[in-house]
């Protein structure tokens, strides 16, 4: 006898729900997720913005996850500044620590205290005294540089906010925006950028400047093909990343896919990678609404 198919009953719904929004909290946030979240919104104290700023909108939606995706991806075309990571950050023997700590620095400087917010810039600060080195170029390279820091910015920003006006659930008005990449200076000044962009014709413009000096160095291609072929996830959540990453192909400037050779930032398959990047964040912003 034929046996029944099982009906998806809102209880099973709900309980998948709930599970992928905690292994999503877990891979980004880490497995204190909850004590960390409590410590940064539960803390007294005045903070640089309040939930009326774009900053907060842009950083608190899912369109995080394809623009984090695609701010890797562009950050990686300066060679100093993917020697850095390749050579001190431990992305790929540590990359969900590594997400787990840029996820905490930028959820503390966007919403916490401005005295836990200055804790964590000092925290990153001395980190950045310590790496220095040559990259694939030959060129010498130390992280707290503030042009190369002022480049890990605008790479940054200007892929959350193409992100968010994309995939968010509420895209930001033309002021908002320019807003948007003013607050996101003050944190970075206070990290050691100097003559950041405080609007998105500024942001565009530097995003232009630092093109001579980019490059697809065989760091940049290795750290593409470890986010986008060979991330660090069983086979169960893959086409769920997969999706995101997508997303992420399609946020990225044209230009910077020709250079990593990613046909997916081109023509139709751009389209295609657009519409799974609304798939994903729909899908994200789904579960994480049941937390």
């Amino acid at each position: 006898m034929a046996r029944a198919p099982r009906v998806l009953t809102s209880r099973t719904i709900d309980a998948a729900r709930r599970r992928l929004a905690e292994a999503l909290r877990s891979r980004v946030a880490g497995p204190d997720a909850r004590d960390a979240a409590a410590h940064i919104w539960d803390s007294p104290g005045a903070r640089w913005f309040t939930s009326d700023d774009p900053i907060w909108r842009v950083h608190a939606d899912a369109s995080m996850f394809s623009g984090g995706v695609a701010a890797l991806l562009l950050q990686s075309l300066h060679p100093s500044a993917m020697a850095g990571v390749a050579g001190h950050s431990g992305f790929r023997g540590d990359p969900w620590g590594r997400l787990q700590r840029t996820s905490h620095y930028i959820a503390t400087t966007t919403y916490g205290t401005i005295e836990h917010a200055e804790q964590a810039i000092d925290v990153v600060r001395a980190v950045h005294s310590r790496v220095r080195g040559i990259d694939d170029l030959g060129m010498p390279y130390a992280a707290d540089d503030p042009h190369l820091l002022r480049w890990v910015h605008v790479a940054e920003v200007w892929c959350f906010l193409r992100a968010h006006q994309h995939f968010g659930a509420r895209p930001l008005t033309v002021d908002e925006a320019d807003t948007y990449v003013a607050q996101a200076a003050v944190p970075a000044h206070r990290l050691g950028g100097r003559d950041l962009p405080t609007s998105v014709a500024d942001l565009e413009a530097q995003l232009a400047d630092y093109r001579p000096e980019l490059a697809a160095t065989e760091t940049a291609r290795d750290a593409a093909t470890f986010l986008l072929r060979e991330p660090p996830l069983p086979a169960l959540a893959r086409p769920g990343y997969g999706l995101i990453a997508a997303g992420a192909l399609s946020v990225l400037p044209p230009w910077a896919g020709e250079m990593l050779d990613l046909p997916a930032t081109r023509g139709g398959r751009r389209t295609l990678a657009r519409a799974a990047g609304h798939t994903s964040t729909r899908l994200v912003r789904w579960a994480m609404a049941a937390s």
